[in-house]
């Protein structure tokens, strides 16, 4: 971890894009000022913690959802999007456009 001392109204540069600057020092508290573009997303440490949080339990699905899955697509014979092209492949080897 880079380490700066920085005084009111000093900052310092990331990059291209993001500056930090000290705005004001009261107590234990800093204020700073962070200048980045639109693009580059900028929140406090918690609050990203708690995004990143959401993120991972979004992606894992649920025990009754893969249940669920599992019933729907279980009666298939096969992966789903693989019948129409087969279908179309057995048409061009008898001649015919695979078309109904």
């Amino acid at each position: 971890m880079l380490v700066l001392t920085r005084k009111v109204g000093e900052g310092i540069a990331i990059g291209d894009d993001v500056k930090i600057v000290v705005m004001q020092i009261k107590g234990k508290q800093v204020r700073l000022g962070i200048k980045a573009s639109s693009s580059t997303a900028v929140h406090r440490e918690e609050i990203y913690q708690k995004i990143q949080d959401e993120n991972r339990a979004a992606s894992q699905p649920s025990a009754s959802a893969l249940a669920q899955a599992g019933q729907v697509l279980g009666g298939q014979k096969e992966p789903v999007g693989q019948a129409p092209m087969r279908k179309h492949l057995k048409g061009l080897k008898s001649g015919s456009d695979g078309q109904d």
